[in-house]
């Protein structure tokens, strides 16, 4: 059995050995694909060196979060432009499998919502000259993100939604964008009603992840999350559909080599 995990922050840990426990913990719970999402610059060689510390495991994306997208100014050049230009030099100075996560986050700070449209849409344009896939981090965003990417669709956006909590409405306006629905440790909480939404969706259109070190699925909710505790997702899944552990880990990985191409 293959399990993926399509967006983990593992490196966040920055102790060498309990990184190498977190990865070994993964294995053992046969989570043996790590997509690896930075969120600025300063996170781009913590993803680049773990990514060169497990070649087979764990998979680069680069991107700007769009929380990191700051307007205050440096030699009258935005903060968020500088970061921009950092990010697209490093994506030509290796191998990687998607653009993010980028989006748009209204949950923290609305007033930076046109500066994040214009990031949002400056890392589209990137992922589709590359040919590569974009991972979406949308927080109370649907709409913004949905006028963008209605825009935007053509035969080469393509992607994932990660940790998708919408409504069924929402799910199937992303399917038919041409996008995954990435469900994390949400789907295991009593009252999120996203296991309501789910159980609407086809398998074909998910993707597992962890998020991780955020939002742990039951029954470690509340303390650091982590890649290992994907089978507990996997499981929530699989007794939804009514279909063994090994399907959901065969569809959703299957799933994944389809999106990110490995």
């Amino acid at each position: 059995m293959i399990l993926t995990d399509t967006h983990t922050h593992l490196y966040y840990e920055t102790d060498t050995q309990k990184l190498n426990h977190l990865i070994e913990r993964g294995l053992e719970n046969s989570v043996s694909r790590f997509f690896l999402p930075n969120v600025n610059v300063s996170t781009i060689s913590l993803v680049n060196n773990l990514a060169a510390l497990y070649p087979q495991n764990c998979f680069p994306m680069l991107g700007l979060h769009p929380c990191e997208v700051k307007a205050e100014a440096t030699e009258e050049v935005a903060a968020y432009i500088e970061e921009l230009q950092a990010i697209r030099k490093a994506m030509d100075l290796q191998k990687l499998y998607a653009v993010g996560e980028i989006g748009i986050d209204l949950y923290w700070d609305k007033t930076t919502l046109k500066i994040q449209q214009e990031a949002f849409l400056i890392q589209i344009k990137w992922a589709k000259e590359l040919n590569m896939p974009i991972v979406i981090h949308c927080r109370e965003a649907f709409d913004e993100i949905f006028e963008i990417l209605e825009q935007e669709k053509d035969e080469k956006l393509r992607g994932i939604f990660h940790c998708f909590t919408g409504n069924l409405q929402q799910a199937k306006r992303v399917i038919g964008l041409g996008f995954y629905l990435g469900i994390g440790g949400v789907l295991t909480y009593k009252n999120s009603g996203l296991d309501k939404v789910i159980s609407e969706i086809d398998l074909k259109d998910l993707v597992l992840e962890t998020d991780s070190p955020y939002l742990s699925p039951v029954p470690f909710r509340g303390k650091p999350n982590e890649s290992s505790y994907l089978i507990y997702i996997a499981q929530k899944l699989a007794d939804l559909k009514h279909v063994s552990l090994d399907e959901v880990a065969r569809i959703t990985s299957d799933n994944s080599f389809k999106v990110f191409g490995i």
